[in-house]
């Protein structure tokens, strides 16, 4: 029986992980465990030296750990290009998204908003910047707890718009999903892998990276609302995360 590979990742990617994992260890024979928490803990923890073969973040927290030598260089696999989507609560009116103009229009009209605390958050909070609104939404604004997807605040009520990775909204009961933020405004993450440099199975998590950055991968990705990274991402750019 072979050594499990430990695994430790962002939440954006929890489903899709999973998707692939399975089908690997049926094919491979390879047990593979992966752990999914906030992204910014799971640099964190592999920052600290908890021992972990494989980790899977946003591509600028991937470089960012081969610098400091706690990912082996050259080791880094782009697996997923990943959009913000933007939802509300099932059976509440459906403002319209399908513009940059008509985004802000939601925004400013939403009586409270919630968006991730990682990096795409970020962009958002920058977005809402330029469009010289923040101060008049600052109030509204809905921080979710740690662990807690925005989706699920959606869901409950507590918010009336909720901006997330779509990969992280799919599988949420009471929320409709308006769609992709539009392109003028898409914050597309690429999510990437690396091996740790704790790793004494470098060769077989080669092995699974190849597998999972392969077409046979893709329609997993697509089910889970991605996209395979080899395809390009949207005209924004590869984004935060």
């Amino acid at each position: 029986m072979s050594t499990p590979l430990l695994g430790i990742s962002s939440m954006a990617t929890r489903q899709v992980l999973a998707e692939l994992v399975a089908a690997y260890q049926q094919q491979a024979g390879q047990t593979v465990a992966i752990e999914s928490v906030g992204g910014v803990d799971a640099a964190r923890r592999v920052a600290a030296g908890e021992a972990f073969d494989v980790v899977i973040l946003a591509s600028d927290a991937i470089d960012k750990l081969v610098a400091s030598g706690h990912v082996l260089a050259g080791s880094k696999v782009d697996l997923v290009h990943s959009g913000v989507a933007v939802a509300v609560r099932a059976g509440a009116p459906k403002p319209d998204i399908s513009s940059e103009a008509a985004v802000r229009d939601a925004v400013l009209k939403a009586r409270s908003l919630s968006y991730s605390t990682g990096p795409s958050g970020v962009a958002l909070a920058r977005l809402f910047e330029r469009w010289g609104i923040a101060g008049q939404i600052e109030g509204r604004i809905v921080t979710p707890p740690p662990g807690i997807p925005v989706g699920s605040l959606v869901a409950r009520g507590e918010v009336a718009l909720g901006f997330q990775q779509l990969s992280e909204m799919l599988n949420l009961e009471g929320l409709t999903v308006l769609g992709p933020l539009p392109p003028a405004i898409q914050i597309t993450t690429t999510f990437s892998a690396g091996i740790c440099a704790s790793s004494t199975q470098a060769d077989a998590v080669r092995a699974m990276l190849a597998y999972m950055a392969s077409p046979a991968a893709a329609e997993a990705k697509r089910r889970q609302g991605m996209e395979q990274a080899g395809l390009s991402p949207s005209p924004s750019g590869r984004g935060q995360g």
